[in-house]
């Protein structure tokens, strides 16, 4: 009898073990779309997936935060052509001219910036437009998980690109 119960515990106790020492559940990263699927040669050849080493791709998106190059970002990035750095705002109502002042030293001005604007697009302030105009850029605003994608395709194409994206969790 006690052979049994040896036995048990020998088997149970590593299970025991490597449940507690199990960390609390990640948050399961979502799969950006392919924005190319709409052209049949990209449903046959991903180019996505070959791109160079040192180019920035979104891979994916969480409510918190972003994948990208195989690397998870916590919190709102800011995308300069292959350039990435964490960004203050964190709702939409924070993105200002000022939190956007980069741009007014950055060079090659990129001609579009994206804005991710959380899980749903939202109109843009005017005067926020008016900045943006100002120093020669596009603008187009669009949920974040949108705004990922069509930050890879144009940064993949070589086109001078920039996005400043709110995690997609955020809705207002």
């Amino acid at each position: 009898m006690g052979g049994v119960r040896q036995r048990a515990m020998t088997t149970t106790l590593p299970k025991l073990i490597q449940s507690l020492r199990k960390e609390c559940p990640k948050p399961r990263i979502k799969q950006l779309p392919s924005l190319r699927r709409a052209f049949s040669l990209y449903d046959q050849i991903n180019l996505i997936d070959n791109v160079p080493e040192d180019q920035l791709r979104f891979q994916g998106y969480t409510d918190t935060g972003f994948r990208v190059n195989g690397v998870e970002y916590e919190g709102s990035l800011l995308c300069v052509g292959n350039l990435l750095t964490s960004w203050a705002p964190s709702s939409f109502s924070q993105i200002t001219p000022d939190s956007l002042s980069i741009f007014q030293i950055v060079r090659p001005i990129p001609e579009i910036l994206i804005i991710g604007c959380g899980r749903y697009t939202q109109p843009v302030d005017p005067e926020l437009r008016r900045f943006i105009r100002s120093t020669g850029m596009k603008l187009e605003a669009v949920d974040s998980r949108n705004a990922a994608s069509t930050y890879n395709i144009l940064n993949e194409e070589g086109r001078p690109v920039a996005a400043a994206l709110l995690p997609y969790g955020v809705s207002s």
